[in-house]
């Protein structure tokens, strides 16, 4: 007991000096939580039992559920032979025709198919966007809608390409300037008063761009286009794929029922897991629990599988915390640190030390005895304006792993500021 009693005085007096009494700090609020798995032991916690805007912390969440529900290989696509067509049934899968992945099964798949080609969404029950999202950040990269049938990430990358001309007609005409985009479209393209920065802005309700050249002499920029369900990622797999695809109607899907079924996969499960986690990629989290609802409910429900997994894997959470998406993006989210300390203990203890350690991103590393560095902080980070949190496991001098969650919220700091913060903290455990 006094053992204890020393540890958490010491624990308290370096949080006190380095959180939260630190003058950038003094307004804002902070919760702490640090725990012994072992016994599940509290080491120290400061208003832990509040809540909190997790920010991209609700990532863990995520993370565990899709470890615990999908397969060693993410199902892109589930296929249903008709005899004289193939009905393709999307599963939710966000690496389809993503250039983060060399190989797509599902396109080979359908490369492959001489039949005429019929998608449904009838499984899809999401919003594009969720609730509680900042309506404004449509035109940027980490809010790509949702949908049944991601493609390309559900982003268009503008390029913008600068060279010299070798043999220029006339003394000004030294540059040329090539714009293109990845997948290329069709939709109307303007382009608006140059700038220091190329960037595109589309139009909120239409999939209309404007392009703003830059100085740069190579310049890209990833924009979320609008989905309409998935007849925006059928007109674009058209192109790629150069074949007829329409959307299946009712007598077809009438025709499917009974039928044999085959299931493609497409990417290890865990390489996409940890592209989440290490850059905290907001659309594979979201689309992750999409994916997890298809295979458990067998249809593509935020709410309903939120729930389900409330219900029968994390029912011990506080009744008021909330969880509304699986980013983070929404402020509608609410967690205390004790909460996310228990999901990460149930990681722990569910799964493989080596598997959450290949996921979770290195946050703090340190020089050991042979000189060299080794990670002594496996954390995900959470942050959006006046929200900073880390939540992991930290290695101790007692040669423990310590799981942890430091939740700051209304605070009127940088975000790498307070990382720094967090860290000290962390390495003075």
């Amino acid at each position: 007991m006094f053992s204890a009693c020393t540890t958490q005085q010491k624990i308290a007096k370096t949080s006190s000096r380095l959180l939260i009494k630190d003058s950038s700090l003094r307004e804002s609020h902070i919760g702490i939580y640090i725990q012994d798995p072992e016994g599940f032991k509290k080491q120290y916690s400061h208003q832990s039992n509040k809540l909190f805007t997790p920010a991209s912390n609700m990532k863990i969440i995520s993370c565990f559920a899709a470890m615990k529900y999908l397969p060693t290989l993410l199902p892109a696509a589930i296929t249903t032979d008709l005899d004289t067509a193939v009905l393709i049934t999307p599963t939710g899968d966000p690496s389809f025709l993503h250039p983060d992945f060399q190989t797509h099964p599902l396109f080979e798949k359908l490369k492959s198919i001489h039949k005429p080609i019929y998608f449904t969404d009838k499984h899809w029950n999401s919003n594009a966007l969720g609730l509680g999202w900042s309506w404004d950040d449509y035109n940027d990269h980490y809010m790509a809608e949702r949908s049944a049938f991601p493609i390309y990430g559900n982003l268009i990358t503008w390029y913008q390409e600068k060279t010299k001309k070798e043999n220029p007609t006339y003394a000004g005409d030294t540059i040329d300037l090539f714009v293109y985009s990845i997948p290329e479209v069709t939709w109307p393209v303007n382009f608006g008063k140059s700038s220091a920065n190329f960037h595109v802005k589309r139009e909120m309700h239409s999939n209309a761009f404007t392009l703003y050249e830059g100085n740069q002499a190579s310049a890209s920029r990833a924009v979320p286009f609008i989905t309409n369900g998935i007849e925006t990622a059928i007109a674009l797999l058209k192109d790629s794929l150069h074949k007829d695809i329409l959307l299946a109607e009712e007598n077809t899907l009438l025709n499917a029922k009974g039928r044999k079924t085959e299931t493609i996969y497409s990417q290890p499960t865990d390489s996409l897991l940890k592209k989440m986690m290490y850059r905290s990629d907001n659309f594979y989290a979201d689309q992750s629990l999409e994916m997890i609802s298809q295979l458990t409910l067998q249809k593509m429900d935020e709410s309903a599988i939120i729930n389900e997994i409330l219900s029968k894997d994390l029912s011990d959470i506080s009744p008021s915390s909330r969880w509304v998406d699986g980013s983070g993006l929404s402020r509608y989210n609410q967690f205390n640190p004790e909460d996310m300390v228990l999901v990460l203990n149930k990681l722990k203890s569910e799964f493989s030390w080596e598997r959450i350690t290949t996921i979770f991103p290195v946050v703090g590393e340190r020089t050991n005895t042979h000189l060299s560095q080794e990670p002594f902080i496996y954390a995900k980070s959470g942050s959006m304006r006046g929200v900073y949190c880390l939540s992991g496991y930290v290695f101790t001098k007692k040669k423990k792993w310590m799981t942890f969650s430091i939740m700051i919220n209304n605070h009127a700091s940088s975000a790498s500021v307070l990382r720094g913060k967090v860290v000290e903290f962390l390495k003075a455990l």
